[in-house]
């Protein structure tokens, strides 16, 4: 089973699952993924600063980690 990201995890953390999640963040706006403050921020603290919708971005990651799996 693939695994899977939540609001509440680190950026840190979830870029630590899969390098790949840097890339989705920073499309997607969040172009600091790699400031020390990123690396203490939950996914939900930094969609609220960069004014983004969270669940569309769990979704996309989750997304990517599960084709990600089939492909395995």
């Amino acid at each position: 089973m693939a695994q899977t990201v939540n609001k509440d995890m680190l950026i840190g953390e979830i870029i630590s699952i899969d390098p790949g999640n840097a890339m989705i963040l920073m499309q997607s706006g969040m172009h600091c993924v790699g400031c020390p403050a990123s690396q203490g921020e939950t996914l939900e603290e930094a969609a609220q600063v960069h004014g983004m919708d969270c669940d569309l971005l769990i979704t996309t990651i989750n997304e990517y980690l599960a084709s990600k799996q089939a492909d395995a």
